[in-house]
C-alpha cells in the first residue's frame, strides 16, 4: 500500500515538472534518447504513461477532498464498509421487507411481487394515524418545553447565582440517568394512592388524579417526564452559548438603557440561533427514542392508551403481533422522520462551513 502511494506521489511531481523529451518522430518500439544522455526504455516510457494517469487522478482526488485523502484510506474504508453493509444495508433490506407482506416465520420475506401495501393499510390504520400524531405532539412539546427550561436556568446560572456549580450539578444528573431508571422513578411518583404527584396537589385539595390510566393526560404526563431528565442538557447547551457572547454587549445593551428582559430578549436570545439548533435536533432524536421510556414504564409493548408512539407501535407490530412486513414500513416511517430532522440541520451547518 505504502509502495502505491509513493508511485503516486512520484507521478504528481512528474507531471508538475517532467524534463524528459520525446521525440514524436520516434517509432513506437525504438529507445528515446534523455536530456541527461541517457536511455528510455520501452517499459520505462509505460510506466510513465501509468504514473501521468495515477498523477493526475490522484492529483484531482487531493484537489477535492484533501492531501491526506489517500494515505488516511487505510484508517477509514473498513470502518466506512462495516457502517455501509450493517448500516445503511440493513436500512435497505428493512425497506425491502416492508414491500412484501412478510409475516410470522412460517416463510421467507417474497420479493417478487413488491409494493406499497403495508403504507397504504398504515395510512388507513387509525392506531398508526393516532401513534404519528401522538409522536409529533411529543416532539415538538418535549422539545420546546425542554429548551424554554433550560434557557431559563442557563440564564440564572449565567447571572452568578450561589452554589453556582452545586445548581448545574443537580440539573443535570438526571440526564445521566436511562431510561428505564426514570421510567421506575416517576412510575413512583405517579402512584396513584402514594405518589408524591398527588400528595402534593392534594395539599391544595386537589385529586388524586391517574396520571397514567387517563388518556387525556399521560401524554403530558410522560412529556413532563421526559423534560425533567433532558432539561439540564439544554442548560448546558445554553449556558456555554452565554458564555460565548462578549461582555461588550451586555454593557452596550445596558448603556442603551435596555431592561434586563429587553436586553436577553433582543440582544442576547438571537445570538443563541446555533445552540438552539443543536440542542434542539439531539432532543428531537431522543424525543424518538422514547420507547425504553414507555416500555419500562408499564413493563409491555403497549403504553397507556393516549400514549401510543410509533417506536412502541412498531415494536408492537413486529415482535407481539409478528407483522414483520407492517412493522418494518413503520420502522421506514421513522426512518424518513429521523431524516426530516437531521437533514436540514446538517445543510445548515454545511452552508455554514462547519462540516
Amino acid at each position: 500500500m505504502s509502495d502505491f502511494y509513493q508511485r503516486v506521489r512520484r507521478a504528481i511531481n512528474l507531471s508538475a515538472g517532467d524534463d524528459q523529451r520525446v521525440d514524436d518522430g520516434d517509432e513506437a518500439g525504438r529507445d528515446t534518447v534523455r536530456t541527461d544522455g541517457g536511455v528510455v526504455s520501452e517499459d520505462s516510457r509505460n510506466s510513465g504513461a501509468e504514473s501521468g494517469v495515477l498523477g493526475r487522478l490522484a492529483a484531482g482526488i487531493d484537489g477535492r477532498l484533501g492531501s491526506d485523502f489517500l494515505e488516511s484510506s487505510i484508517f477509514w474504508v473498513p470502518p466506512f464498509l462495516l457502517m455501509g453493509l450493517f448500516v445503511y444495508g440493513a436500512v435497505i433490506w428493512n425497506f425491502l421487507i416492508s414491500l412484501t407482506d412478510y409475516q410470522r416465520f412460517a416463510n421467507a420475506p417474497d420479493y417478487s411481487n413488491l409494493d406499497f401495501e403495508m403504507y397504504t393499510r398504515a395510512l388507513a390504520d387509525s392506531g398508526f394515524v393516532d401513534a404519528a400524531v401522538n409522536t409529533f405532539i411529543l416532539l415538538v412539546a418535549f422539545t420546546a418545553g425542554t429548551l424554554a427550561v433550560g434557557l431559563i436556568l442557563a440564564i440564572l446560572i449565567d447571572r452568578g447565582i450561589r452554589f453556582e456549580n452545586s445548581f448545574r450539578t443537580i440539573y443535570l444528573l438526571p440526564m445521566s440517568l436511562s431510561f428505564v431508571v426514570t421510567a421506575q422513578f416517576w412510575l413512583w411518583i405517579y402512584n396513584f394512592n402514594n405518589g408524591i404527584a398527588n400528595r402534593v396537589i392534594g395539599v391544595f385539595g386537589l385529586g388524586p388524579i391517574s396520571w397514567l390510566g387517563d388518556q387525556t393526560i399521560v401524554l403530558w404526563a410522560i412529556i413532563f417526564a421526559l423534560m425533567w431528565q433532558f432539561s439540564g442538557y439544554a442548560m448546558v447547551v445554553y449556558l456555554a452559548g452565554l458564555r460565548a457572547i462578549p461582555d461588550e454587549h451586555y454593557e452596550a445593551a445596558k448603556v442603551d438603557g435596555a431592561s434586563t428582559v429587553k436586553m436577553y430578549w433582543r440582544v442576547i436570545i438571537p445570538q443563541l440561533k446555533g445552540a438552539t439548533i443543536s440542542a434542539a435536533v439531539v432532543l428531537m432524536v431522543f424525543g424518538m427514542k422514547a420507547f425504553d421510556f414507555l416500555y419500562s414504564l408499564v413493563g409491555g409493548y403497549r403504553p397507556p392508551n393516549g400514549a401510543d408512539i410509533l417506536a412502541t407501535k412498531m415494536v408492537r407490530e413486529a415482535y407481539a403481533n409478528l407483522n414483520w412486513a407492517y412493522g418494518a414500513a413503520i420502522a421506514i416511517v421513522l426512518f424518513a422522520m429521523a431524516l426530516g430532522v437531521i437533514g436540514p440541520y446538517l445543510v445548515y451547518e454545511y452552508r455554514r462551513n462547519n462540516l
